[in-house]
């Protein structure tokens, strides 16, 4: 399978006490960069989740959003400092006598002091907790996974019937290159009779030059390359797996390919046809970069 570095998932678990919900998404990226955002009581998890996304996925700019309510009647504690209080209560009476001013404390004064009266989560059972958040994750990292599978796909057959149209542009200058030379000899022979007249031909001369020429507009090596890295290409996509570099990487040389193919070219139809690779090679570049 080819898989893309775009995709999303979404998962949700709840029972009468706890509700996780899971969110992720992805863009291409040249590495495996993960952004978390979660309660900070599960921080502890953070490398976990870590290598339990590696299962699903090896590259790609990540985004992570775990939102966790606690349901139960019982999830949170309110705890009283009393050494706290005392200590308030303590210094309130002593401003009290240094400034002589009306004595107002209240239990309400002290109540209201800060870290007197606590709200406190209960401790979570990390075992208990983990086992059911990785069960959510785990169905979200599976819905993310099934979308980038459907988006790579398309991507592969994208990068296939481009493909298919660079063998035919590819086919066509083969095809066309013995005509050139061909051409260019009837013109040369043309001119040299039109120059000498009545005078003799010299065959060699003329078949030097055209040799020349030959290997000046030689792009068999070329063509021959260009044909491999189309064969290597559709090897690799067939085959699947993470390719994304090594699909850039012959990207990379078959564009080096096309360069050369027009840089030789003088004919109008082999400089449309090397445009047209150009083309191919460069939206198939696009695709390539968002393969995982």
């Amino acid at each position: 399978m080819i898989y893309s570095m775009t995709g999303f998932g979404r998962a949700e678990y709840s029972d009468p006490d706890k509700k996780f919900t899971v969110e992720i998404k992805s863009v291409n990226h040249k590495y495996f960069d993960l952004n978390v955002k979660m309660p900070r009581k599960f921080n502890l998890f953070e490398s976990d989740i870590r290598n339990l996304l590696k299962e699903y996925a090896s590259r790609g700019k990540i985004d992570l959003y775990i939102f966790y309510e606690d349901l139960s009647e019982g999830g949170s504690i309110l705890r009283y400092n009393k050494a706290l209080a005392e200590e308030y209560y303590r210094y309130y009476k002593q401003i009290q006598e240094d400034f002589s001013i009306d004595d107002d404390i209240r239990t309400s004064t002290i109540a209201r002091s800060m870290d007197v009266l606590v709200l406190e989560e209960q401790e979570i059972d990390e075992n208990e907790m983990w086992t059911m958040l990785e069960k959510t994750l785990r169905e979200a990292f599976t819905a993310f996974r099934s979308a980038r599978e459907k988006e790579g796909e398309a991507l592969k057959q994208n990068i296939l019937d481009k493909l298919d149209e660079m063998t035919g542009h590819v086919s066509f200058i083969e095809e066309r290159l013995p005509q050139i030379i061909t051409e260019y000899r009837a013109k040369l022979e043309e001119k040299v009779k039109d120059f000498l007249a009545n005078s003799q031909i010299d065959d060699g001369r003329i078949a030097a030059e055209v040799t020349m020429y030959a290997d000046k507009i030689a792009v068999d090596e070329e063509l021959v390359r260009l044909s491999t890295h189309i064969k290597h290409m559709r090897d690799i996509l067939e085959k699947g797996g993470e390719t994304g570099r090594n699909l850039d990487f012959i990207a990379q040389e078959m564009n080096r390919e096309s360069n050369t193919i027009l840089s030789k070219s003088n004919d109008i139809d082999i400089t449309n046809r090397g445009i047209e690779l150009k083309t191919c090679i460069e939206k198939i570049r696009e695709q390539v970069q968002n393969i995982e």
